[in-house]
């Protein structure tokens, strides 16, 4: 069960941006687990992926192909992972791409693969290429929930998020899907998202709002400190809009759109904590004071991937030592914990590298019993901060994973 209930409001159509779905039953039968993304001619993509070295074989062509030609088509398939397949599995990942070239009359560079799901097992390729003319008839702009469902494993619910802004009296959407609830400590992405707008934008000035973008969101999160072998993000801008191109990040018109996908990126990021498997809890850590921004982060999932800390949380148990001790452990060099103040949800449990006088047990007790709360770190040892958002650790996230693939 997820934590809190999410408004996603409504879900905009992104010109030049189809979406169809598909069963090919590649682990579970009648449940729709093949995307197809078409992208209108003259569309351009940018993309971030996993810095994990067991990388898997779409990956691997996915970034080759994004640098080779303009692409068309993204094929995403949920329940395999296809990685750690050697030969046979990029030999598989081909197979579907020659089949979606043929079918959708582009050059097989100008498809990028995407697979999620059980690592170490072979893509089942005739199964996708089966399912692949249901998935070019399903192509439509209003495809994103149907999508959303797709690419979906462990997730209870999809993810979706969507925006609408005016550029120079243009009507901007952007819309994204996103998947994951486990093996999620994204490095560089996340498990799999995809964020589209009809925004016309210069291709070096979308690769940077792609970086930014993720490190704002995506490169934010920790469910279990895992970083997948399948991250990867992709921003999708299909240019069919009346507004002129964006060239510059000077330009009005770019800090608007910045923030629209920044928005939608968060947004999404959010969402997978929300997911996170057993997850009970949604918290936020907040580390300011810092001298970089570095250590800022490193304190952060020093405490977010603590067990002790987690395990605290899903007890509901103030446990504020847990905390400090995470702190410590970062690895920060001359770090001055005289100087140090922690509270969760505003209320202050260590002042100047000890416990505060004003706090009291049942204090820290009605915050931890929250389904969602704030831990508030300051260094006071510099200028620099960073959030980050996790989850608790469950009996559930246990039962889950022990049975993942059973």
């Amino acid at each position: 069960m997820a934590v809190g209930e999410i408004a996603l409001g409504p879900i905009y159509p992104v010109p030049g941006i189809r979406l169809g779905a598909a069963a090919a039953g590649i682990k579970r039968k009648n449940r729709d687990d093949v995307l197809l993304i078409a992208l209108d001619e003259g569309s351009s993509c940018a993309g971030v992926f996993t810095q994990n070295a067991f990388c898997a074989a779409p990956v691997t062509i996915a970034r080759q192909h994004l640098d080779t030609a303009a692409t068309r088509y993204l094929l995403v398939n949920s329940g395999n992972a296809n990685a750690c397949t050697g030969a046979p599995g990029t030999a598989a990942a081909f197979d579907t791409l020659r089949a979606v070239s043929s079918l959708g009359d582009v050059p097989m560079a100008s498809v990028l693969p995407f697979s999620t799901g059980v690592i170490g097992e072979l893509l089942p390729a005739q199964k996708i290429i089966d399912a692949l003319p249901e998935a070019f008839s399903a192509l439509t702009e209003d495809g994103w929930q149907a999508a959303a469902a797709a690419i979906m494993t462990t997730d209870t619910r999809p993810k979706l998020a969507s925006v609408k802004l005016d550029i120079e009296g243009a009507e901007i959407v952007v819309t994204g899907i996103a998947k994951g609830a486990g093996m999620i400590r994204p490095n560089m992405a996340t498990m799999l998202g995809y964020i589209a707008t009809n925004a016309k934008i210069d291709q070096s000035l979308l690769v940077q709002l792609s970086l930014q973008a993720a490190n704002k969101s995506f490169n934010r999160i920790t469910i279990d400190g895992d970083t997948s072998t399948n991250d990867a993000c992709i921003l999708m801008a299909s240019g069919c809009s009346e507004m002129t191109e964006i060239s510059s990040a000077n330009n009005a018109g770019y800090q608007l759109l910045r923030s629209a996908i920044i928005e939608v990126y968060q947004s999404l990021s959010q969402q997978i904590v929300r997911d996170g498997e057993g997850a009970t809890k949604f918290v936020t850590i907040n580390v300011t004071g810092g001298e970089n921004l570095q250590e800022c982060l490193d304190i952060a999932y020093s405490i977010a991937h603590s067990p002790l800390v987690k395990t605290a949380m899903f007890a509901s148990d103030p446990n504020w030592g847990r905390i400090v001790c995470a702190i410590g452990n970062a690895g920060i060099a001359e770090l001055d914990v005289s100087k140090i103040d922690v509270s969760v949800g505003g209320v202050k449990i260590v002042e100047q590298g000890g416990r505060c006088s004003s706090y009291r047990e049942e204090a820290g007790q009605a915050v931890f019993s929250q389904p969602e709360f704030a831990i508030d770190i300051s260094l006071g040892r510099g200028d620099f901060s960073e959030t980050i958002w996790t989850t608790d650790l469950s009996h559930e996230y246990v039962k889950i994973n022990a049975e993942y693939r059973t």
